[in-house]
């Protein structure tokens, strides 16, 4: 088995404690948009590279032919979850990066794909406060 380098990344780029948390509800996606774990997966590993996210590790789990999908791209920033329910048409999508990652480019990403009739999005700073407050 061949070792692959990975690129070294800075301690602060890494445990930034700020960061940005997207909720993206996302509505009126085709169906078959919604169900089919592999195209998520890949979907989601994309949008974290669009970010300039580092992917350490992903898991998607469909819940049968035609019916939704959980799944969870964990990052060296943070991570994207997404929860499909096709025969609602909708997807939430939960997108957190710290650092020097930016989700939006992530969010952007997710919304070409699955191309939503509507969309209704919050935005949360996170912000770590200081020791004794």
């Amino acid at each position: 088995m061949k070792r692959v380098a990975l690129p070294e990344l800075a301690p602060a780029a890494i445990h930034q404690p700020a960061g940005l948390h997207l909720l993206a509800d996302l509505s009126g996606i085709a169906p078959q948009r919604l169900s089919d774990c592999a195209t998520l997966e890949s979907l989601l590993r994309q949008a974290a590279l669009a970010a300039g996210a580092h992917v350490l590790f992903s898991h998607f789990h469909g819940f049968g032919t035609g019916l939704g999908v959980t799944g969870v791209v964990l990052l060296a920033e943070s991570h994207i979850t997404i929860h499909t329910w096709p025969e609602n048409g909708y997807a939430a999508a939960d997108i957190f990066m710290c650092g020097t990652a930016q989700p939006e480019l992530a969010l952007a990403v997710i919304e070409q794909a699955l191309a939503p009739a509507s969309r209704q999005i919050s935005i949360i700073e996170r912000r770590a406060q200081p020791s004794g407050h």
